[in-house]
Protein backbone atom coordinates (compact mmCIF):
# COMPACT_ATOMS: atom_id res chain seq x y z
CA UNK A 1 0.00 0.00 0.00
CA UNK A 2 1.64 3.28 -0.76
CA UNK A 3 2.57 5.90 1.60
CA UNK A 4 -0.53 8.21 2.23
CA UNK A 5 0.07 12.39 1.94
CA UNK A 6 -2.29 14.61 3.89
CA UNK A 7 -3.12 17.90 1.54
CA UNK A 8 -5.08 20.58 2.50
CA UNK A 9 -7.32 21.86 0.17
CA UNK A 10 -9.42 25.16 0.89
CA UNK A 11 -12.04 26.36 -0.95
CA UNK A 12 -15.30 28.94 -0.60
CA UNK A 13 -19.07 27.50 -0.37
CA UNK A 14 -22.39 28.73 1.52
CA UNK A 15 -20.62 31.91 2.52
CA UNK A 16 -17.63 30.46 4.44
CA UNK A 17 -14.01 29.62 4.13
CA UNK A 18 -14.05 25.78 3.83
CA UNK A 19 -11.19 23.38 3.65
CA UNK A 20 -10.33 19.59 3.25
CA UNK A 21 -8.12 17.99 4.81
CA UNK A 22 -7.64 14.39 3.28
CA UNK A 23 -5.18 11.69 3.40
CA UNK A 24 -4.35 10.00 -0.08
CA UNK A 25 -2.04 8.05 -2.20
CA UNK A 26 -0.76 10.96 -4.48
CA UNK A 27 -2.15 14.67 -5.11
CA UNK A 28 -4.09 13.44 -8.19
CA UNK A 29 -6.25 11.78 -5.86
CA UNK A 30 -6.45 14.04 -3.57
CA UNK A 31 -7.42 16.93 -6.07
CA UNK A 32 -10.41 14.44 -7.35
CA UNK A 33 -11.77 14.17 -4.13
CA UNK A 34 -11.60 18.10 -3.34
CA UNK A 35 -13.64 17.99 -6.55
CA UNK A 36 -16.01 15.61 -5.66
CA UNK A 37 -16.69 17.78 -2.02
CA UNK A 38 -17.21 20.81 -3.61
CA UNK A 39 -19.81 19.68 -6.21
CA UNK A 40 -21.87 18.09 -3.66
CA UNK A 41 -21.52 21.01 -1.36
CA UNK A 42 -22.37 23.14 -4.89
CA UNK A 43 -24.90 20.74 -5.23
CA UNK A 44 -26.73 21.32 -2.17
CA UNK A 45 -26.39 24.88 -2.12
CA UNK A 46 -28.29 25.01 -5.41
CA UNK A 47 -31.23 22.98 -4.26
CA UNK A 48 -31.62 24.01 -0.79
CA UNK A 49 -30.10 27.75 -0.33
CA UNK A 50 -33.29 30.38 0.34
CA UNK A 51 -30.63 32.73 -1.79
CA UNK A 52 -31.28 30.77 -5.01
CA UNK A 53 -34.48 31.20 -6.52
CA UNK A 54 -34.80 27.92 -8.49
CA UNK A 55 -33.99 25.89 -5.43
CA UNK A 56 -36.87 24.25 -3.87
CA UNK A 57 -36.86 26.07 -0.69
CA UNK A 58 -37.21 29.00 -2.49
CA UNK A 59 -40.04 27.88 -4.74
CA UNK A 60 -41.98 26.51 -1.48
CA UNK A 61 -41.54 30.12 0.12
CA UNK A 62 -42.64 31.91 -3.18
CA UNK A 63 -46.13 29.42 -3.27
CA UNK A 64 -46.92 30.35 0.62
CA UNK A 65 -50.37 31.04 0.50
CA UNK A 66 -51.42 29.04 -2.97
CA UNK A 67 -50.76 25.69 -3.91
CA UNK A 68 -48.50 23.25 -2.18
CA UNK A 69 -45.41 22.34 -4.06
CA UNK A 70 -44.11 18.72 -4.31
CA UNK A 71 -41.06 17.68 -2.81
CA UNK A 72 -38.05 15.08 -3.79
CA UNK A 73 -37.25 12.23 -1.41
CA UNK A 74 -33.97 14.01 0.12
CA UNK A 75 -36.22 17.42 0.78
CA UNK A 76 -38.94 15.50 2.43
CA UNK A 77 -36.07 13.96 4.41
CA UNK A 78 -34.56 17.34 5.84
CA UNK A 79 -38.57 18.45 6.46
CA UNK A 80 -38.82 15.64 8.72
CA UNK A 81 -35.66 16.32 10.35
CA UNK A 82 -36.81 19.83 10.78
CA UNK A 83 -39.86 18.20 11.82
CA UNK A 84 -38.14 15.70 15.06
CA UNK A 85 -36.31 18.98 16.11
CA UNK A 86 -39.60 21.24 16.58
CA UNK A 87 -40.99 18.66 18.52
CA UNK A 88 -38.03 17.45 20.71
CA UNK A 89 -37.43 21.11 21.57
CA UNK A 90 -41.18 22.34 22.31
CA UNK A 91 -40.95 24.67 19.23
CA UNK A 92 -37.47 25.99 19.99
CA UNK A 93 -35.94 24.58 16.62
CA UNK A 94 -38.69 26.25 14.05
CA UNK A 95 -37.15 26.53 10.50
CA UNK A 96 -40.17 28.87 9.87
CA UNK A 97 -38.32 31.43 12.14
CA UNK A 98 -36.05 32.92 9.27
CA UNK A 99 -38.26 35.51 8.43
CA UNK A 100 -37.28 37.39 11.55
CA UNK A 101 -33.87 38.36 10.08
CA UNK A 102 -36.20 40.69 8.28
CA UNK A 103 -36.11 42.45 11.50
CA UNK A 104 -32.44 42.58 12.34
CA UNK A 105 -29.54 44.18 10.30
CA UNK A 106 -26.71 42.53 12.44
CA UNK A 107 -24.43 44.97 10.05
CA UNK A 108 -25.92 47.86 11.72
CA UNK A 109 -26.43 48.76 15.70
CA UNK A 110 -30.41 49.23 15.72
CA UNK A 111 -32.97 47.66 17.29
CA UNK A 112 -36.03 46.85 15.23
CA UNK A 113 -39.14 48.28 15.73
CA UNK A 114 -41.57 46.31 17.95
CA UNK A 115 -44.67 46.56 15.57
CA UNK A 116 -42.21 45.06 13.04
CA UNK A 117 -41.04 41.83 15.45
CA UNK A 118 -44.72 41.31 16.48
CA UNK A 119 -45.96 40.93 12.97
CA UNK A 120 -42.98 38.48 11.85
CA UNK A 121 -43.82 36.89 14.38
CA UNK A 122 -47.00 35.96 13.38
CA UNK A 123 -45.68 34.26 10.50
CA UNK A 124 -43.34 31.89 12.35
CA UNK A 125 -44.79 28.55 13.21
CA UNK A 126 -43.72 25.38 11.63
CA UNK A 127 -46.65 23.75 13.42
CA UNK A 128 -48.99 25.32 11.33
CA UNK A 129 -47.79 24.07 8.01
CA UNK A 130 -49.31 21.85 5.72
CA UNK A 131 -47.83 18.72 4.83
CA UNK A 132 -49.47 15.95 2.29
CA UNK A 133 -47.62 12.78 1.21
CA UNK A 134 -45.02 14.36 -0.55
CA UNK A 135 -46.07 17.96 -1.25
CA UNK A 136 -46.08 20.91 1.40
CA UNK A 137 -47.86 23.99 1.60
CA UNK A 138 -47.08 27.34 4.01
CA UNK A 139 -50.46 28.17 4.50
CA UNK A 140 -49.57 32.13 4.59
CA UNK A 141 -48.21 34.44 2.54
CA UNK A 142 -45.01 35.92 3.76
CA UNK A 143 -44.35 32.43 5.39
CA UNK A 144 -40.70 30.87 4.85
CA UNK A 145 -38.77 27.94 5.44
CA UNK A 146 -34.98 28.54 5.81
CA UNK A 147 -32.58 25.57 6.20
CA UNK A 148 -29.53 28.08 6.96
CA UNK A 149 -30.32 25.78 11.00
CA UNK A 150 -28.47 22.45 9.95
CA UNK A 151 -27.78 23.44 5.48
CA UNK A 152 -23.86 23.51 6.61
CA UNK A 153 -23.85 20.53 8.76
CA UNK A 154 -26.32 18.24 6.73
CA UNK A 155 -23.55 19.51 3.59
CA UNK A 156 -20.74 18.44 6.06
CA UNK A 157 -22.16 14.47 6.36
CA UNK A 158 -23.07 14.25 2.73
CA UNK A 159 -19.11 15.00 1.80
CA UNK A 160 -17.94 12.40 3.99
CA UNK A 161 -20.40 10.02 2.80
CA UNK A 162 -19.30 11.15 -1.04
CA UNK A 163 -15.72 10.55 -0.03
CA UNK A 164 -16.10 7.47 1.90
CA UNK A 165 -18.17 6.15 -1.04
CA UNK A 166 -14.94 7.16 -3.57
CA UNK A 167 -11.86 5.31 -1.34
CA UNK A 168 -10.97 7.80 1.28
CA UNK A 169 -10.58 6.70 4.89
CA UNK A 170 -8.16 9.87 6.58
CA UNK A 171 -9.37 13.44 6.86
CA UNK A 172 -12.11 15.66 7.82
CA UNK A 173 -14.37 18.62 5.86
CA UNK A 174 -14.68 22.06 7.34
CA UNK A 175 -17.79 23.94 6.34
CA UNK A 176 -17.23 26.99 8.28
CA UNK A 177 -16.40 25.80 11.41
CA UNK A 178 -19.16 22.94 11.04
CA UNK A 179 -17.00 19.10 10.30
CA UNK A 180 -17.12 15.75 9.57
CA UNK A 181 -14.62 13.80 10.09
CA UNK A 182 -14.01 10.74 7.55
CA UNK A 183 -11.34 9.15 10.18
CA UNK A 184 -8.40 9.40 11.91
CA UNK A 185 -4.71 10.92 10.64
CA UNK A 186 -3.03 7.69 8.19
CA UNK A 187 -1.10 7.06 11.56
CA UNK A 188 -4.47 6.91 14.03
CA UNK A 189 -4.04 9.57 15.91
CA UNK A 190 -6.97 11.96 16.20
CA UNK A 191 -7.36 15.07 14.15
CA UNK A 192 -6.56 18.23 16.80
CA UNK A 193 -9.61 20.73 16.13
CA UNK A 194 -9.20 24.41 17.40
CA UNK A 195 -12.43 25.99 18.57
CA UNK A 196 -12.59 29.91 18.15
CA UNK A 197 -12.62 32.21 21.00
CA UNK A 198 -15.76 33.73 21.15
CA UNK A 199 -14.18 37.01 22.25
CA UNK A 200 -10.56 37.39 20.79
CA UNK A 201 -10.34 36.51 17.04
CA UNK A 202 -7.79 34.24 15.68
CA UNK A 203 -7.28 32.51 19.00
CA UNK A 204 -8.75 28.84 20.12
CA UNK A 205 -10.57 28.72 23.36
CA UNK A 206 -9.85 24.52 23.18
CA UNK A 207 -9.25 21.67 21.04
CA UNK A 208 -10.96 18.55 20.48
CA UNK A 209 -9.72 15.03 19.59
CA UNK A 210 -11.79 14.03 16.81
CA UNK A 211 -11.17 10.45 14.88
CA UNK A 212 -14.30 10.30 13.28
CA UNK A 213 -17.99 12.16 13.19
CA UNK A 214 -19.28 15.53 12.86
CA UNK A 215 -18.24 18.85 15.34
CA UNK A 216 -20.28 21.91 15.09
CA UNK A 217 -20.10 25.01 17.30
CA UNK A 218 -23.03 27.77 17.78
CA UNK A 219 -22.07 31.26 19.25
CA UNK A 220 -23.09 34.85 19.71
CA UNK A 221 -19.63 36.50 18.24
CA UNK A 222 -20.21 35.99 14.21
CA UNK A 223 -22.72 38.32 13.33
CA UNK A 224 -23.55 40.31 16.35
CA UNK A 225 -23.57 44.15 16.92
CA UNK A 226 -23.30 45.95 20.29
CA UNK A 227 -26.00 48.62 21.77
CA UNK A 228 -26.07 50.21 25.01
CA UNK A 229 -23.40 47.62 26.33
CA UNK A 230 -25.64 44.73 25.49
CA UNK A 231 -24.57 41.90 22.69
CA UNK A 232 -27.59 41.16 20.31
CA UNK A 233 -26.56 38.37 17.89
CA UNK A 234 -28.20 36.52 15.38
CA UNK A 235 -29.85 33.69 17.49
CA UNK A 236 -33.82 34.23 17.17
CA UNK A 237 -35.64 33.03 19.51
CA UNK A 238 -38.56 32.29 17.42
CA UNK A 239 -41.44 33.43 20.23
CA UNK A 240 -39.75 36.61 20.93
CA UNK A 241 -38.08 37.39 18.15
CA UNK A 242 -35.34 38.80 19.86
CA UNK A 243 -31.33 37.49 20.39
CA UNK A 244 -30.46 34.82 22.76
CA UNK A 245 -28.01 36.22 25.51
CA UNK A 246 -26.57 33.76 27.24
CA UNK A 247 -23.62 31.46 25.53
CA UNK A 248 -21.14 33.00 23.78
CA UNK A 249 -20.40 29.67 22.15
CA UNK A 250 -21.33 26.14 22.54
CA UNK A 251 -19.48 23.23 20.95
CA UNK A 252 -20.80 19.63 20.41
CA UNK A 253 -19.60 16.86 18.82
CA UNK A 254 -21.69 14.20 17.59
CA UNK A 255 -21.56 10.94 14.86
CA UNK A 256 -23.30 13.17 12.55
CA UNK A 257 -22.54 16.92 12.08
CA UNK A 258 -26.60 17.27 11.36
CA UNK A 259 -26.74 16.37 14.94
CA UNK A 260 -23.96 18.41 16.63
CA UNK A 261 -25.12 21.62 14.92
CA UNK A 262 -29.06 20.93 16.25
CA UNK A 263 -27.71 20.22 19.39
CA UNK A 264 -25.73 23.51 19.68
CA UNK A 265 -28.54 25.44 18.44
CA UNK A 266 -30.97 24.33 20.62
CA UNK A 267 -28.55 25.24 23.81
CA UNK A 268 -28.29 28.25 22.65
CA UNK A 269 -32.16 28.66 22.84
CA UNK A 270 -32.67 27.40 25.86
CA UNK A 271 -29.69 30.12 27.49
CA UNK A 272 -29.36 29.13 30.94
CA UNK A 273 -30.82 25.62 31.03
CA UNK A 274 -28.89 24.79 28.13
CA UNK A 275 -26.86 23.06 29.86
CA UNK A 276 -28.83 20.92 31.26
CA UNK A 277 -30.03 19.74 27.59
CA UNK A 278 -26.48 19.17 26.74
CA UNK A 279 -26.25 16.66 29.65
CA UNK A 280 -28.92 15.06 28.68
CA UNK A 281 -27.94 14.33 25.34
CA UNK A 282 -24.59 12.16 26.39
CA UNK A 283 -22.61 13.55 23.97
CA UNK A 284 -19.04 15.40 24.53
CA UNK A 285 -19.83 19.21 24.56
CA UNK A 286 -18.00 22.57 25.48
CA UNK A 287 -20.10 26.03 26.61
CA UNK A 288 -18.56 29.28 27.09
CA UNK A 289 -20.46 30.97 29.42
CA UNK A 290 -21.61 34.43 29.57
CA UNK A 291 -18.59 35.06 31.84
CA UNK A 292 -16.17 33.86 29.58
CA UNK A 293 -15.54 30.51 32.09
CA UNK A 294 -15.74 27.22 30.01
CA UNK A 295 -18.66 24.54 31.11
CA UNK A 296 -17.73 20.77 29.59
CA UNK A 297 -19.18 17.37 29.89
CA UNK A 298 -19.20 14.37 29.81
CA UNK A 299 -16.42 12.39 29.79
CA UNK A 300 -14.15 13.14 26.36
CA UNK A 301 -15.39 16.53 26.20
CA UNK A 302 -12.84 19.19 24.56
CA UNK A 303 -9.97 20.51 27.13
CA UNK A 304 -9.35 24.38 27.42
Amino acid sequence: MPELIVENLPFQAMASRCNLRVAAPDPGTARHWADLAVAEVRRIEQTFSRYRPDSIVSRINAAAGGEPVRCDAETLALLGYADQLHRSSDGLFDITSGVLRRAWDFRHPRLPDAAELQQLCGLVGWQRVERDGDAIRLPQPGMELDFGGFGKEYAADRVAAVLHAAGARHGYVNLGGDLHALGPQPDGRPWMIGIQHPREAGRVTAELALSQGGLATSGDYERFFELDGRRYCHVLDPRTGWPVSHWQSVSVAAPLCIAAGSCTTVAMLLEARGSAFLENTGLPWLAIGPDGRPHRGPANAPDA
